[in-house]
């Protein structure tokens, strides 16, 4: 696992161990990254169920402006301040351990770009969206990764599932902010 482009370009990430841990593969990731190009610099990242934080990486890479990474596993907060370090971002970064819904239940902070990949099969994803709306900007996006056959809500508060992209086994949905009518 490497990250892709960006000022820590090729550089490897190390990962946690287990049946548990399913990283997301070099070509789903620079999927993603090209869908969501013109939306990272100068922003604000939540990488939420962080694992190694590989996608906020990539997004402070990018040119992120700050990236803050949630993770209730402390191994998996330990794997993503090692990476930081190893890729020389830390200084943009927050590492946060803690379970995501009492992260979203306690924070003040608003983001721009949000990437959610947890565990698939678990209903993580509907469990903190609702939670998540709030905190993000107006012009924000909402990026979940989950396994084809999971099925995401069309809506969620004043955000809509803009798109949808499968590579294999691996959908990507792709909610934006709805634009107000009046």
């Amino acid at each position: 696992m490497r990250v892709i482009t960006g000022t820590a370009r090729g550089m490897q990430l190390t990962t946690l161990e287990g049946m548990d841990v399913r990283p997301t593969t070099d070509k789903v990731k620079e999927s993603l990254f090209n869908i969501v190009q013109w939306d990272i610099e100068g922003r604000r990242v939540l990488d939420l169920f962080a694992g190694s934080g590989q996608l906020g990486i990539e997004a402070l890479s990018r040119g992120a402006e700050h990236a803050t990474f949630v993770d209730r596993n402390p191994k998996a907060a330990s794997v993503v301040q090692n990476n930081l370090a190893r890729t020389k971002l830390a200084g943009k970064a927050t590492v946060r351990r803690e379970e995501a819904g009492t992260f979203l239940l306690k924070t003040r902070e608003t983001f721009d770009v949000a990437f959610l990949d947890p565990p698939y099969g678990k209903g993580l994803i509907d469990a903190v969206l609702p939670d998540l709306v709030p905190h993000m900007s107006d012009y924000g996006i909402i990026v979940c990764e989950t396994s084809r056959e999971e099925s995401l809500p069309e809506t969620v508060g004043d955000f809509f599932a803009a798109k949808q992209y499968n590579y294999g086994k691996i959908q990507l949905t792709l909610y934006r902010k709805k634009e107000d009518d009046s």
